[in-house]
């Protein structure tokens, strides 16, 4: 087929992701060889053209012809691609899926392994392709793409210009290194003592063309100190800001913990002056609103009857004449038979108790308080000098108990 700008379109049209179609359209271009720049322009303007999924078939083409022109070493093709490659690579990457990005990533690595271009033309490769990576947060859409935002962290709005400058730092490392490699290595060939040294006119030549070299690594190292300068200044920033936020912060915690003391100071003062005031707390209330749930004490009895099997051993106490004779009375009681045993009568000794718990013993002199033992001698009833000291009841009482017995 005769070469034509509509055979050249006709045939990267028919290309296809299989490996005869892309090896046949290339061997087909490398026939044409003398119009190579020709055959470029219409790849680059067929690539634009392209959906995003065939865009790869086109570079896959591109990779087959650089690669069998250098392995013939011819450099036709290669001299030809140089220009446009990095913006055809970027038009590839741009806008596709990740895994056509991975794959066309893997090419240019291929270049890079096996210097298909130049190590600039590389270099501008990966700058766009890292351009394209720098967008693809902002640009990502979708369900993928929302579900990509919503998973991964949102970056701080104070730490965003620090991502850019360092994007920015990256992206001047790559042509500053091979500026400078490039101007290394041109000054050494040129100062070399070695070297054979040209005519005067070639001498001068290469000169011009070092100081162009040198110039230009210059050019490049500028632009990386110049993003290391807003980096540095970016860094410092918000280095200030953060010692000012600090201070501000240590004065929040100086004054809350004050609060803090004082207030606990308070709350103890308030808790111990409750505590004092318990034990008075009862003494502080109305006598007339007091409840106590404790009954009153019983009264005890002073004397309590003696035993019922004790009845016939027991001693009455002696009862103190009303007209204060001073004189002290024993009563003495008789044994019973055992037949006979009766106890008094409840009647009795009840009133016997009373009236005993009432009296008090006559002292011996008038003026003693000790009182007398009763005689507990069973024979017969004292002399009781005309019974003017026992009560007219208390002498019924015992006359009848007498005559029972």
């Amino acid at each position: 087929m005769a070469y034509t700008d509509d055979a050249v379109l006709s045939k990267l049209s028919a290309l296809n992701e299989t490996h005869d179609s892309i090896a046949t359209t290339a061997q087909w271009i490398m026939f044409h060889r003398r119009h190579a720049a020709q055959t470029i322009r219409l790849w680059l303007t067929k690539l634009k053209d392209m959906p995003s999924p065939k865009r790869l078939n086109m570079i896959y083409v591109a990779n087959e012809v650089t690669q069998q022109s250098k392995a013939r070493h011819k450099d036709d093709f290669t001299n030809a691609f140089a220009p446009f490659i990095a913006d055809a690579t970027y038009i590839a990457y741009k806008g596709a899926s990740p895994e056509i990005q991975s794959k066309v990533r893997r090419v240019v690595d291929v270049w890079r392994d096996r210097n298909i271009f130049d190590k600039e033309t590389i270099q501008g490769i990966y700058t766009k392709l890292a351009e394209v990576d720098k967008m693809r947060p902002a640009a990502a859409g979708g369900a993928f793409g929302a579900g990509f935002r919503s998973s991964s962290p949102a970056i701080p709005p104070e730490l965003s210009p620090l991502i850019t400058q360092q994007e920015a730092i990256s992206k001047s490392l790559i042509p500053m290194k091979s500026a400078l490699t490039t101007a290394d290595n041109e000054y050494e060939k040129l100062i070399d003592p070695a070297a054979q040294h040209p005519a005067l006119p070639l001498q001068a030549a290469r000169l011009n063309g070092l100081l162009k070299i040198l110039a230009s690594a210059e050019g490049a190292v500028a632009e990386s100190m110049r993003t290391r300068k807003e980096m540095i200044q970016s860094l410092q920033k918000l280095l200030v800001a953060n010692q000012q936020a600090l201070e501000e912060e240590e004065g929040h915690m100086k004054k809350l913990s004050g609060r803090r003391t004082e207030i606990e100071k308070k709350k103890n003062d308030i808790e111990t002056t409750i505590l004092g005031q318990g034990t008075n707390y009862q003494e502080q209330q109305p006598s007339g609103d007091r409840t106590s749930t404790e009954p009153e004490r019983p009264e005890v009895e002073a004397l309590t009857p003696p035993h019922k099997s004790d009845a016939d051993d027991s001693s009455y106490q002696g009862f103190s004449g009303q007209n204060g004779g001073g004189q002290s009375v024993a009563f003495h009681t008789h044994h019973s038979a055992p037949g006979q045993q009766t106890a008094f009568s409840t009647s009795g000794i009840e009133l016997l108790s009373n009236l005993a718990s009432q009296y008090q013993s006559v002292p011996v002199n008038g003026s003693s308080n000790k009182k007398r033992k009763l005689n507990n001698d069973d024979s017969e009833f004292p002399d009781l000098a005309g019974d003017d000291g026992i009560d007219a009841d208390v002498q019924e009482m015992l006359r009848k108990d007498t005559q029972g017995n």
